[in-house]
């Protein structure tokens, strides 16, 4: 819109521009910008009182966490066994199976040669115990 043809135009010398006796559009609203507004200009003793956390991030949820998206545990071993019947010596490659890591709940019959990325000692343990073997990244 043209600078002319504003309605401030109208009210250029009256004090208060339509709204009121003693300032009453000037306190209300969004005084001193909307949302977070100046939180680093001349809201920043307020961010400091109310938010005082509102920089960094806390310290058990770091920004670039590690996050394993599948897991398998050692009793599932005999159910995915099916799958390959290959010899006396079963081999599992659970990586090719999309498993992340193996984790050592239960227990297992069989002994297998297992090959994936990630393995808590515990399932290594167990495996080990069974004259298994593991192929792992994490040696």
């Amino acid at each position: 819109m043209a600078t002319r043809l504003r309605k401030t135009r109208k009210y250029r010398g009256s004090r208060t521009h339509g709204w009121g006796q003693i300032g009453q559009h000037r306190s209300t609203g969004h005084k001193g910008g909307q949302g977070q507004t100046g939180q680093l200009k001349h809201h920043f003793s307020s961010m400091l009182k109310y938010d005082p956390n509102h920089f960094g991030h806390d310290s058990m949820h770091p920004p670039n966490q590690k996050i394993i998206k599948k897991w398998i545990n050692i009793r599932d071993l005999d159910n995915i066994n099916y799958k390959f019947k290959d010899s006396e010596t079963k081999i599992l490659d659970l990586t090719s199976l999309g498993y992340d890591k193996l984790l050592g709940g239960g227990s297992i019959k069989n002994k297998y040669v297992i090959k994936i990325k990630n393995i808590t000692n515990n399932a290594k343990q167990k495996i080990i115990q069974s004259r298994g073997k593991v192929l792992s990244n994490n040696d």
